[in-house]
């Protein structure tokens, strides 16, 4: 154990009305009274106790004698500072906020354990952070909850060259191959092959990508213009690229309007329905853009692609990503987003798209679709001038009725967190969330962890 030393806490944090009581009517802890994230400057994101109706659980507040035990844990590692604890208080879309007053920056998982420890014996709850960039609330407190960020769990302790198995401070040691784990090769996996799944992290592979558009709109009444198309292409892609495919990427005609009416990106392809970029990642750069050059003619004389670029340096690719990979970016400066991440067949892919258009007409701005085709992944957004009520009745619950009805998942790969917690039946039978119950409580019998999260609240 660290020696103790006396400390000097910001005033903010022991004050407070006397006789001050928490939301199960019990004498709450100094830190509580005070109120949640009231500092000057604080962002205009409402607290989520406030748009939610989420009742806070029966957990312990933090005392001076916790903030004591926490920098005997981690010396120079406990963040009170309100400024400080804004942004980690918000989430990255900044429609959730909590009202945590400690964040803990750990270094190494013993010290991890030390305070999961201290918590436990406390009834202290715990939100676990690593970059804070989730989608559905996950990584941001609700209530109070101590912040424990991994900012700092940021060391390789040993690297294997031949294996390709590497040793992260704070961490189990991880298998060959993962270490390459990339943005990019998380973008269509499932059917398609994993970029660096060669075990060797010396390896690098030769890295192209095309951008594409075509589908000129077949008439009134089609329903998904186009899209049929898409569906094609990926259907050649598979076939002809093989095992180098590692990317299929499509989106929509207003995906491409906004990146360019926000971020000011231009497209290199002429206006279309649809947009495709496809990643190839392979060893052998000849073999690579062989098998590319024999797509692209194909693509072309076949009438499935009517305009395309490629790309094969470092930076041209960077700049085709970036047209796909700012969609999010782009959507946020349009206003409220409504966000939802659905794994469904891929032959009913975008019918939610054009569904949710003309169920919403006027009182959205704009509804968009775009995603991963090779995971059957959609990333459905509707923006708004703002929040509004009447607009998320008219959303949900048919965004997931819907998804059920085509035996889909309310979640692709978002994950969960606080936002999709009480829809999670629509894609888990009764039994399954039971287990899961029964798993949670197993290993964390108090509950202590990242509360409010994953699970139903009425399971």
């Amino acid at each position: 154990m660290l020696p103790r030393r006396p400390l000097a806490w910001p005033a903010w944090l022991l004050r407070g009305a006397p006789g001050a009581a928490g939301s199960w009517g019990r004498p709450v802890g100094p830190l509580a009274r005070r109120g949640c994230c009231s500092a000057p400057g604080t962002p205009e994101v409402p607290l989520t106790r406030e748009r939610y109706p989420v009742r806070r659980l029966p957990f312990s507040t933090v005392s001076k004698q916790d903030l004591a035990a926490f920098e005997r844990i981690v010396p120079g590692g406990v963040v009170t500072d309100p400024e400080a604890l804004q942004a980690p208080n918000v989430d990255w879309l900044r429609t959730l906020r909590g009202c945590s007053k400690v964040l803990l920056r750990p270094r190494t998982s013993e010290e991890v354990s030390h305070i999961l420890r201290h918590c436990h014996e406390r009834n202290l709850a715990v939100n676990p952070q690593g970059g804070n960039t989730g989608m559905v609330g996950g990584s941001v407190p609700v209530f109070d909850e101590i912040i424990l960020s991994t900012a700092r769990m940021n060391r390789v302790l040993s690297f294997h060259s031949v294996s390709g198995g590497l040793r992260p401070g704070g961490a189990e040691p991880v298998c060959g191959g993962t270490g390459l784990h990339h943005a990019a090769g998380l973008r269509s996996q499932g059917q398609l092959p994993h970029r660096g799944k060669r075990g060797n992290q010396r390896w690098r592979p030769a890295v192209s990508s095309i951008w594409l558009t075509a589908w000129d709109c077949p008439g009134p009444g089609s329903g998904c213009p186009g899209f049929a198309e898409v569906l094609q292409t990926f259907s050649t892609c598979k076939g002809m690229l093989g095992e180098i495919l590692s990317a299929f990427e499509f989106m929509d005609a207003v995906c491409m309007q906004l990146v360019g009416r926000h971020l000011h990106l231009a497209s290199p392809v002429q206006e279309s329905p649809f947009y495709v970029l496809i990643e190839t990642s392979g060893s052998n750069a000849g073999h690579d853009a062989e098998k590319l050059g024999h797509f692209l003619e194909h693509a072309l004389g076949s009438g499935l692609v009517t305009d395309g670029t490629m790309a094969t340096d470092q930076r041209k690719v960077k700049m085709l990503w970036a047209l796909r990979e700012r969609i999010t970016e782009a959507l946020s400066r349009d206003g409220y987003v409504y966000k939802y991440d659905l794994s469904l067949p891929v032959e009913r892919l975008y019918d939610i798209v054009t569904d949710l258009r003309a169920r919403l007409g006027p009182h959205a701005k704009h509804v968009v679709g775009y995603g991963h085709l090779g995971d059957g992944n959609l990333h459905l957004n509707v923006t708004a001038e703002a929040f509004s009520p009447s607009l998320l009745a008219a959303l949900e619950p048919h965004v997931y009725e819907w998804t059920a009805g085509q035996q889909g998942s309310v979640s692709a790969e978002h994950g969960v967190g606080f936002r999709k917690r009480d829809v999670l039946g629509y894609s888990k039978p009764p039994g399954a969330l039971q287990l899961m119950q029964q798993l949670k409580a197993l290993l964390d019998p108090k509950g202590i962890l990242n509360p409010y999260k994953t699970l139903p609240s009425q399971a």
